[in-house]
């Protein structure tokens, strides 16, 4: 990780940001705005359920703190991405964008420089990330960021990269 633990991108302006406690309201808030687009590509009724202090609960446990991230641009939380521990040195990879920050090659850049964290940092070897059918958006920033579809499932595919060398 770089300063403050902030993981830099090859966006300028776009950072990712380990979250806390503290980002809980932007959260809830930037979850709440973005309902409608959460859904549409998605199962994320867990989270558009959960009330601004679960997040803040969920936020300030301990475990797995420096693996769950906010993407900030120029200050402003726009989305979030966790590295999840399925069995290390293996890992998985979630993502989302607030609607208004796709298309802007956010994606692509937080998930390269989270998968080089995850190798250069945690011992990653592998990254596994799944994707909703129809998410469109979502399979090609993966495909930039280097990964490839290796299974289809029945309402997603799964995608994705080796981190040896």
């Amino acid at each position: 990780m770089s300063k403050g633990g902030l993981l830099q991108t090859a966006l300028p302006g776009l950072d990712l940001r380990p979250l806390t406690a503290s980002d809980a309201p932007a959260l809830h808030r930037l979850v709440a705005e973005n309902a409608t687009h959460l859904t549409a590509h998605g199962d994320y009724a867990d989270l558009l359920a959960a009330t601004q202090q679960a997040m803040e609960l969920a936020l300030s446990e301990a475990s797995n703190r420096h693996l769950r991230f906010g993407l900030v641009v120029n200050d402003q939380l726009v989305g979030r991405l966790d590295l999840v521990p399925v069995e290390p040195p293996r890992y998985g990879i979630g993502y989302w964008l607030a609607s208004a920050a796709t298309g802007k090659g956010y994606a692509t850049a937080a998930i390269t420089a989270a998968c080089a964290y995850a190798r250069d940092d945690l011992g990653a070897s592998d990254i596994f990330a799944g994707v909703t059918h129809g998410n469109h958006k979502s399979a090609a920033a993966l495909g930039r960021a280097g990964f490839r579809k290796v299974e289809t499932f029945e309402r997603y595919a799964r995608f994705h990269l080796s981190l040896r060398t």
